[in-house]
């Protein structure tokens, strides 16, 4: 039986919201959460919008999402993401006691992976899912930035 709603599904929403973000200037990063197939939150970073460095998508996916709920446990959600969490989401996540994280791209320098963060015990992370696609936007946004300056 073909599942229509997979991850790949989820991270291209996740990455129409990187979109947005591209759209406005911001580092292209979406998020989208989602429980039993359906998305409960989506965010695109905002911190230039805001002025404000905690404004990452998955920060504001996190407040969407505990709106939602109406608690502050993300218990059976998985957030899918175009680019590994930094330490400050992946923080932040532990204490969501999000149940999983999906990822498109590594942030080698910067991840929560290379930094080692702690994530919350039972939550499962797994990455590379449409990959490609996010670090080809990543590139795109850093090559024009730098052409602008």
């Amino acid at each position: 039986m073909i599942k229509p709603y997979d991850d790949t599904y989820f991270m291209r929403k996740a990455l129409q919201e990187a979109e947005d973000a591209y759209a406005k200037g911001e580092i292209p990063v979406g998020a989208v959460i989602v429980i039993e197939d359906r998305i409960i939150a989506r965010a695109h970073n905002l911190t230039e919008l805001l002025n404000d460095v905690t404004a990452h998508a998955e920060m504001q996916a996190i407040t969407a999402a505990a709106n939602f709920l109406g608690g502050k446990y993300l218990q059976n959600c998985t957030l899918y993401v175009t680019l590994e969490p930094c330490q400050m989401c992946a923080g932040a996540l532990y204490w969501s006691q999000i149940s999983k994280i999906v990822y498109a791209a590594r942030d080698e320098e910067r991840g929560c992976i290379n930094l080692k963060t702690k994530l919350h015990p039972k939550t499962i992370i797994e990455g590379g899912i449409l990959e490609d696609e996010a670090s080809k936007l990543m590139k795109r946004f850093f090559i024009e930035k730098r052409n602008l300056n």
